[in-house]
């Protein structure tokens, strides 16, 4: 099978591509197919850190930084570091970035003495390098060197009294001042008040001193009376002590337990006033009773006759007796109304 020409260019387009992408990678440090130990850190100044800057371990390179990205404002700078060799760098190590002044700097891990071990894709600890000149100069002169923290330090100051004395600082501390003012003026017609209220003359508390006064007089004049009233008092509350409530609390206790007896034989229809109470055939009784007698009245007072014969001539009535109630007792409550 015979290969195009167009096929082969296109092939060695493809491989010079990759070939160009993996070198490049090659040239920032970063190995591709490989399992290498990715770790981040946070700096606020890398010192002309680049990436394929080496990164040492008690002066054996064990990676190179692989990238180095930014925020928007410049004060957080992430730089993430690969980690080429199989080894345990322990959780509270730190990154520090040494500066060389031939060369780029690079990236110095001091070990820490944690038991546990960062992972891939941890963050590690970071600390601010003071650089090679630093070091020198603490060496030389030390005294020098403090002179020059101390600027440093004495600088930061005046920068953050500058920060802090903007326009927006001064024209707080103008409103500060007004109102400092407007307190004092407050204050003044506060104390007027105030003296006026202590006015020995015309005073409020000296009026109310007057009436306190006043009050403790009349109690001082009536001081017989207050104690007459209480010695009645005592007294009174003597004789209640010397009551024996508890002998009124047992009979009482008594008196409700027999009423109690007294309502439960009530309710119980053994006895005869539980019976009359409850059994309803003394009703019915009663009312049957009073329908007879109703009967009979109505009867006597109809045939008299036949009931007392009075008369010497006159016959013995012989109509039949009265069997229902005569309407003119239609109030009485034993009639039985007809259903219309």
């Amino acid at each position: 099978m015979k290969i195009s020409n167009e096929t082969k260019v296109g092939a060695l387009a493809i491989i010079c591509i990759t070939l160009l992408i993996l070198g490049f990678n090659f040239l920032k440090g970063n190995r591709l197919f490989s399992n290498d130990m990715i770790l981040t850190g946070r700096y606020s100044n890398i010192q002309g850190l680049t990436p394929s800057s080496p990164v040492m371990i008690n002066g054996l390179q064990v990676g190179s930084v692989s990238k180095i990205s930014n925020d928007k404002y410049m004060r957080d700078i992430l730089v993430t570091i690969n980690i080429s060799k199989d080894i345990n760098i322990p959780k509270n190590s730190v990154a520090l970035i040494i500066p060389n002044p031939l060369t780029a700097p690079k990236v110095e891990i001091r070990l820490g003495d944690a038991t546990a071990y960062l992972k891939s894709k941890d963050s590690i600890l970071t600390e601010a390098s003071a650089g090679i000149l630093d070091d020198v100069m603490k060496k030389v002169d030390p005294v020098l060197f403090e002179v020059k923290n101390a600027v440093s330090s004495l600088d930061t100051l005046l920068g953050t009294v500058n920060s802090v004395l903007d326009v927006k600082a001064k024209n707080n501390i103008g409103s500060t001042l007004e109102n400092l003012n407007k307190i004092s003026a407050s204050m003044l017609v506060s104390s007027a008040s105030l003296q006026q209220l202590l006015n020995e003359q015309t005073g409020a508390l000296a009026k109310t001193l007057n009436n306190v006064n006043s009050i403790t007089g009349n109690l001082a004049a009536n001081n017989s009376k207050v104690t007459s009233v209480m010695t009645n008092l005592d007294k009174t509350t003597t004789k209640f002590a010397e009551l024996d409530l508890q002998k009124t609390l047992t009979t009482l206790d008594a008196a409700i337990n027999d009423l109690k007896n007294m309502i439960g034989k009530f309710n119980n229809n053994n006895g005869s006033l539980g019976l009359l109470l409850n059994d309803p055939s003394l009703y019915k009784n009663l009312a049957s009773t009073g329908n007879k007698l109703n009967l009979l009245l109505d009867d006597i007072r109809l045939n008299p006759k036949r009931y007392v014969s009075i008369s010497v001539f006159g016959k013995k009535q012989k109509n039949e007796p009265l069997m229902v109630p005569l309407p003119d007792t239609i109030s009485s409550p034993y009639i039985i109304k007809k259903v219309e």
